[in-house]
């Protein structure tokens, strides 16, 4: 049987049953979506790694310990395990993560998924375009705090240095122009979500 044709259940099983070479097809397989996963959280390629390396230890030590359940899909359980790690990450470095309860984990891999058909991809445009909208009408200082850190990646430390406040600052503004802006999603009674 072609290595493609070999579905995740059956390579899990056979790896579990001490098949080695079935865990490689299994993380070359995914590597792509997973890796691409985690780098959209972070921004980061060496944390990136560190989290995919982490993800792999996690699935490899669950799997010999017999307790990987057969009915989950393999690659929805990995990626709730690199989630997991990569907010993991978020509170050991005290950094604001992007997001803060398992509930978003659907709404992140649908987001990012590259798979999208023409129907999802309008609805993630039209949403994109409402929040630009509404951080426009931000404060000045919170809508610029919130445009670096969300647009264009930037660390809060990069924030920090380029607007001349201090770390704690910058989180500030971004607190409060997260707060501003779900106030204005419910005045305007707004549904970012389908």
């Amino acid at each position: 049987m072609k290595r493609e044709l070999i579905t995740d259940a059956v390579l899990v099983s056979n790896y579990i049953k001490g098949d080695e070479n079935s865990l490689a097809i299994l993380i070359n397989r995914h590597k792509q979506k997973i890796y691409s996963f985690i780098y959209s959280k972070v921004y980061d390629r060496d944390i990136t790694e560190d989290v995919f390396q982490d993800t792999f230890i996690k699935v490899i030590r669950t799997l010999k310990l017999g307790k990987y359940n057969e009915e989950g899909k393999f690659l929805p359980w990995v990626m709730r395990i690199a989630h997991n790690l990569v907010i993991d990450h978020f509170r050991k470095n005290n950094r604001m993560p992007k997001f803060d309860n398992s509930s978003d984990f659907d709404i992140f891999s649908v987001i990012s998924d590259s798979s999208l058909n023409a129907e999802k991809s309008i609805i993630k445009s039209q949403v994109e375009e409402d929040v630009r909208r509404l951080i426009e009408e931000l404060p000045e200082d919170q809508k610029q705090v919130l445009v670096m850190r969300m647009y264009n990646d930037m660390s809060f430390k990069e924030i920090s240095d380029k607007t001349g406040v201090s770390i704690n600052t910058a989180l500030g503004r971004m607190r409060y122009a997260l707060i501003n802006l779900r106030k204005v999603i419910d005045k305007h009674n707004i549904v970012l979500t389908n």
